[in-house]
């Protein structure tokens, strides 16, 4: 299979595994990312994901000779880009994310890079164009001038520099890309996992509304009404008053 998947507790770590290819997105993986995303969000003992390539690449992208397939209902191009997640989802990024690959670091939530990898938009060397997203959510996380140099120059940013300009949150050493990413998360998974998933879902309709107040006013208390709805609320605040760590249940 060219995506495996491995349970840690209520971490499901994502694996592409097709590196003698550099993790190219074909069709056949396509289908098991969107298998595995589609476990990660409909089981509710799984509260957050890593996705990996491994310790030797995180994706070049679209397999040039083959294609990635038709996207799929759920997760849309490369069973991915165009999904609406309600678990968190690390990418765990060792040394390149290119074209595909670095607008698949972009479709998670946060981005944790071993030192030396890179991020690119290579597509204008091809005389192609970024069409998996890349166009408008590397504008998103980027400053819009940089953006503009990634996609123009087809040139690749290092680890570092995406680290000073807000899009990984954090640079370890080479080869401890995973690790750093399942430490952060068990770090979310300590969370009310019902807070985590709608704050999650509020986050993500207020920047795809490019941060309207309006917007962002309805998408929290969409997210307080299901909150103050669930038993993991009461559990929270009762933990809270007699001193112990809360009893999640994910309800």
């Amino acid at each position: 299979m060219p995506v495996v998947t491995e349970r840690h507790d209520r971490v499901l770590v994502i694996t592409l595994d097709r590196v003698a290819k550099r993790n190219a997105i074909d069709a056949e993986m396509t289908e098991s990312i969107d298998a595995a995303l589609n476990q990660l969000d409909d089981d509710p003992d799984l509260w957050v994901g890593v996705l990996t390539g491994g310790t030797e690449v995180f994706s070049a992208g679209t397999d040039m000779a083959n294609g990635s397939g038709t996207p799929t209902d759920r997760g849309g191009l490369y069973g991915i880009i165009g999904r609406r997640r309600t678990t968190p989802l690390i990418a765990a990024v060792e040394r390149i994310a290119f074209g595909g690959g670095f607008e698949i670091a972009l479709s998670c939530d946060i981005i944790v890079a071993g030192a030396d990898a890179r991020f690119g938009l290579p597509e204008v060397k091809r005389g192609l164009i970024p069409t998996s997203a890349g166009l408008f959510r590397a504008p998103r996380a980027l400053p819009v001038h940089i953006a503009k140099e990634l996609i123009l120059t087809g040139e690749p940013a290092s680890a570092e520099r995406m680290e000073r300009l807000g899009v990984v949150s954090r640079v370890v050493p080479a080869g401890r890309a995973l690790d750093a990413a399942l430490e952060m998360a068990a770090q979310v998974g300590t969370n009310g996992p019902v807070a985590v998933s709608q704050a999650l879902q509020a986050l993500d309709r207020i920047t795809a509304g490019g941060g309207d107040d309006d917007l962002g006013w309805e998408a929290t208390r969409s997210a307080q009404d299901v909150i103050n709805a669930s038993d993991d609320r009461r559990e929270g605040v009762k933990a809270f008053f007699e001193r112990r760590l809360p009893e999640w249940t994910n309800s």
